[in-house]
């Protein structure tokens, strides 16, 4: 049986353009296989952006809603044309033309102006459909930026071909995006940072602390992409626990708002105790006996 496509990217039937493009765009990274090595990531990863194709499209998600997926099988009567198959990596592809031009005109891929822009910044080399549908081939030059340059936007002058050029690069791009720049193509290359990990457009990052500070609680500085932020550590946290800031993560490209910035709680064991401080903890120990023993 078929899967439902709104179910495929976990959103409701009345789901507005912008909530299936965030949902697609989530999925998409977490499954493609060049991140996720699962056995079934690569039909995970079809199935997602098969569903994409057609509810970020008002026409194709109409049809949908009327008939299902059989409105988009072969020989149901929705327009003719050629169909190109192949395999890229671990899975197969394939996608149909309505006849002549181009068989992805009008669709919106999440982002990106079309699926050879989704292989080009997952996998970093050419897109397993071929490049027959686009006009034209534009050279492709690659710039270097910090992690904290493609977080807030910055300009580079550069030198093309011998001019010098500036080129303004928009807060929130990833390693791996690419930006149209006149009649060539500019790659950006995102150095680490060893405070933050990025995942598509939230941050995590560690925040080490003392028991003491998880067992009674304390307010610590954490540093954030726009500068140290007060937190508050809640008495007995847990190793591990996440802490939320909403609306502190990354700039989302092309689409307002900022993703989420996760806290992960690391709690430092100390390796060297005093004399003092194995007393403490021993009467420690013999009063949390006492408590349990109360009950």
């Amino acid at each position: 049986m078929a899967k439902d496509f709104y179910e495929v990217l976990g959103v409701s039937r009345s789901a507005t353009d912008a909530e299936i493009k965030k949902a697609y765009r989530k999925l998409a990274l977490e499954w493609h296989p060049d991140r996720n090595k699962s056995a079934g990531a690569a039909d995970k990863f079809k199935e997602i952006t098969k569903a994409y194709e057609v509810l970020s499209d008002s026409q194709k998600r109409e049809m949908y809603n009327q008939y299902g997926e059989s409105a988009f099988a072969q020989g149901q009567g929705f327009g003719g044309g050629g169909q190109q198959t192949g395999r890229y990596g671990p899975f197969s592809y394939s996608y149909s033309s309505s006849g002549g031009g181009n068989p992805f005109e009008g669709v919106d891929f999440g982002g990106f102006s079309d699926p050879f822009d989704i292989f080009e910044q997952f996998f970093g080399g050419a897109s397993p459909f071929g490049r027959q549908s686009r006009q034209k081939q534009n050279p492709v030059y690659q710039l270097t930026i910090d992690f904290m340059e493609a977080v807030k936007g910055t300009e580079k002058s550069v030198s093309v071909e011998g001019r010098k050029e500036s080129i303004k690069i928009p807060a929130g791009v990833d390693n791996g995006s690419r930006i149209r720049f006149k009649d060539y193509d500019v790659l950006i290359r995102v150095q680490p940072d060893s405070r933050f990990q990025r995942e598509d457009y939230d941050l995590i990052s560690e925040m080490p602390i003392s028991i003491s500070q998880a067992a009674m609680g304390d307010v610590v500085s954490v540093p954030t992409i726009d500068g140290p932020l007060n937190l508050k550590i809640q008495p007995g946290t847990q190793p591990g626990s996440l802490v939320r800031l909403k609306g502190k993560g990354v700039p989302i490209l092309r689409g307002g708002g900022r993703g989420d910035h996760y806290i992960k709680i690391k709690i430092l064991i100390p390796t060297k105790l005093s004399s003092r401080q194995k007393e403490l903890l021993e009467e420690f120990e013999k009063e949390d006996t006492k408590k349990k023993g109360w009950f």
